[in-house]
């Protein structure tokens, strides 16, 4: 086992996700199989796959997707999945069939294993590694974290060293026997429940987590601040959910929206509420909020932000650049009758919304399948 996995038995986790005995919904299975053929024409025969989709769930309670279903079940919950702004290029992404790792082992291997890939030299590739499936008696392991990437959050008397958002995962992964640093950026090891057995607390190695520092352009200051921020976007806790089947443990990357370090990461108050600091280093005045001193350090903040990723040369997008791809989307959905769901309040940029074209517009709120789901 490589020194960057530790199986903890002294911790004692919740029960098991406990996931009551079911059978895969076999009207779920036949709608994603009618909509994969109608796609793909040259897929074979429907009612053949049909029969045995059928047969299978009579018998084991659940179905097996070949390759190609997986991987287009894949795209399509991502060409579906409502609150996000960069589904333009969703047919690339690129789908890491590892449906034989059930193991929490082999989970810690493979999410290193997608990091490094998805991240290559700074130009990122959109990746999904798709893991055991739910089956019908038995559960798939779990990651805890939310991202295969966060930053720890410490409590201390004068307030929460790094994120606060992380606050209860970092208390959960040193009750566990992890000893972080107590900085503002100490990247939190993943924690994998298995089905059956002790957690497992994997490590990241350093080439498997590509940060950035954070400069300006104008101001030199700016890298006095000492902030940072890690390439990869990686969810890692909802469940892609295809033809009634759960796969739980899925992590999924595409590449970051500036707007989503520089506005609410590094900006929002329950975060690293940086606007007060940036904005006195800016000399401005914070007396009173008709200064607009939020709105100028925030600028500053994500122009600093899009300054330091391209300089790296680590793929970011701007929220224009990506309001105007999203529409593009939209059009060619429209085009091809299918139906693009959006959530106006996630796919608007927390900065400058009013001056995006996506903001002008109502959208289709409706939920489809394939999706990621958050798990219950």
């Amino acid at each position: 086992m490589p020194t960057w996995i530790r199986s903890l038995r002294p911790f004692e986790m919740p029960t098991a996700h406990a996931v009551a005995e079911r059978t895969t919904d076999l009207r779920e299975a036949e709608r994603f199989i009618r909509l994969f053929h109608a796609e793909n024409p040259s897929a074979g025969g429907l009612h053949a796959r049909l029969r045995d989709i059928a047969r299978d769930i009579a018998r084991y309670g659940t179905y097996t997707h070949t390759y190609e279903e997986l991987e287009f079940g894949a795209r399509v919950a991502w060409r579906n999945s409502s609150r996000c702004i960069g589904r333009l290029y969703w047919r690339s992404l690129r789908v890491r069939d590892r449906r034989q790792v059930s193991a929490a082992e082999g989970v810690a291997l493979e999410c290193v294993a997608h990091l490094r890939e998805a991240t290559g030299t700074g130009k990122i590739r959109p990746t999904i590694t798709v893991m055991a499936p739910d089956a019908p008696s038995l559960p798939a392991p779990r990651i805890l974290n939310d991202q295969l990437i966060r930053y720890a959050g410490y409590r201390t008397e004068d307030g929460v060293v790094g994120d606060p958002r992380n606050v209860e995962l970092t208390e959960t992964a040193r009750a566990m026997g992890w000893r972080g640093r107590g900085g503002r950026f100490d990247v939190l090891p993943v924690i994998i429940q298995p089905a059956l057995g002790e957690p497992l607390l994997c490590h990241l190695p350093g080439d498997a987590v590509l940060e950035v520092p954070l400069t300006h352009p104008e101001y030199a200051w700016f890298e006095e601040l000492g902030l940072r921020w890690h390439a990869v976007p990686a969810i890692s806790d909802m469940c892609l959910e295809i033809g009634g089947i759960c796969y739980p443990c899925a992590p999924f990357n595409g590449w970051y929206m500036g707007t989503e370090i520089g506005a609410r990461n590094l900006a929002d108050a329950d975060r690293y509420d940086q606007l007060r600091t940036v904005a006195r280093r800016l000399g401005l005045d914070t007396s009173t909020e008709r200064t607009l001193w939020r709105d100028h350090a925030l600028v500053e903040l994500n122009v600093a932000v899009l300054h330091s990723f391209e300089r790296a040369g680590v793929t970011i997008t701007d929220h224009h650049t990506e309001s105007r791809r999203f529409l593009a989307h939209l059009s060619k959905e429209e085009k091809a009758g299918r139906v693009c769901p959006a959530d106006w309040s996630w796919i608007v940029p927390p900065l400058s919304g009013g001056a995006t074209p996506v903001f002008h517009r109502y959208y289709d709120t409706r939920v489809l399948s394939p999706n990621f789901v958050h798990r219950h």
